[in-house]
C-alpha cells in the first residue's frame, strides 16, 4: 500500500486508523477474489465440493463488511474528517458495499453450479462462460490493485475492461437463447446458466464502481454515470 495517499495528521493514531481500514478492505477483497475464482472453477469443472464451499463461506464476507462499516462510522464520528480524509472514508464505505455484493454474486454462481450438477453431472457449461468468469475476476483484481495504490490511471484502464465484459456477456446470452429455442427441454438448465452469467456481468459492473471510487478519492471528481472518455479526462485533472 502506498502510504503517500494519506494526509499526515498530528494524531498518529488517526493515520493508523486510516491505514487500517484500507488494509482491511484489501483483506476483504482477497477473500472475495477467492470466492469468485472458486465459483467460476466449480461451474466450469463441475466441482460440487468447491461450489458448496463458496456458498457456505459467504458469511465471512458479510461479517467483514459489517465490521468495516462500523469502524468507518466510528471514524466519521470521532475524527470528523474533511477533504481527502473524508473522501477516503467514503470511498472505503462504497467499496466494501460493492465487495459484499460481488460476494453475493459469487455465491449465486456457486448455487447455480450446484443446481446444474444436480440436473446433469456429465454436461458442462460452454467454455465461453469460464472465460467470462476469469475475465471479470481479473477485472476485480485490477480494480483492487488500483484501489491499493489509489492510481486513477490504472482505475480508468480497468474500468474500460467492462466494455469487453459486456460484449462477452451479450455473445453468451445470444448463444444460450438460441439453444433454448432449438431445444426447449434444455430451458431449465439454460436458465441456471443465464443466472450465473448475469452474476458475472454484474461483478464486472461493480468492479468498475470500485475504479470510480479511486478517481473520486484522488481527484475529488464523481465520475459515476459518465462516459469512459469523461472518466479518463477527470482522472488526469488536478487533485482538489
Amino acid at each position: 500500500m502506498d502510504k503517500s495517499i494519506f494526509t499526515q495528521h498530528i494524531s498518529r493514531q488517526f493515520n493508523e486508523e486510516l491505514e487500517d481500514i484500507v488494509n482491511r478492505v484489501m483483506t476483504m477483497g482477497g477473500l472475495v477474489e477467492q470466492q469468485l475464482q472458486d465459483a467460476v472453477t466449480a461451474l466450469s469443472e463441475g466441482d460440487t465440493e468447491l461450489a458448496e464451499r463458496v456458498v457456505t463461506r459467504d458469511y465471512q464476507v458479510n461479517a467483514m463488511e459489517v465490521d468495516l462499516d462500523d469502524e468507518c462510522t466510528h471514524i466519521l464520528a470521532r475524527r470528523q474528517p474533511t477533504a481527502s480524509d473524508l473522501r477516503l472514508v467514503m470511498a472505503v464505505i462504497k467499496t466494501i458495499t460493492d465487495l459484499e455484493r460481488i460476494g453475493d454474486e459469487a455465491e449465486r454462481v456457486g448455487k447455480m453450479a450446484l443446481h446444474l450438477l444436480e440436473q446433469d453431472r456429465q454436461a458442462s457449461p460452454m467454455a465461453e462462460i469460464g472465460q467470462l468468469g476469469e475475465y471479470v475476476n481479473r477485472m476485480l483484481h485490477n480494480a483492487l490493485d488500483a484501489f491499493t495504490r489509489m492510481d486513477p490511471e490504472a482505475a480508468v484502464k480497468t474500468a474500460q475492461m467492462d466494455i469487453n465484459a459486456d460484449s462477452q456477456y451479450e455473445l453468451i446470452m445470444r448463444q444460450l437463447l438460441k439453444q433454448m429455442k432449438e431445444d426447449p427441454e434444455s430451458i431449465p438448465r439454460m436458465m441456471d446458466i443465464i443466472w450465473a452469467v448475469r452474476s458475472m456481468e454484474r461483478i464486472g459492473d461493480r468492479s468498475r464502481n470500485i475504479c470510480e471510487y479511486v478517481i473520486y478519492f484522488v481527484k475529488g471528481k464523481d465520475v459515476r454515470h459518465t462516459s469512459f472518455e469523461k472518466m479518463a479526462e477527470e482522472a488526469t485533472g488536478d487533485r482538489r
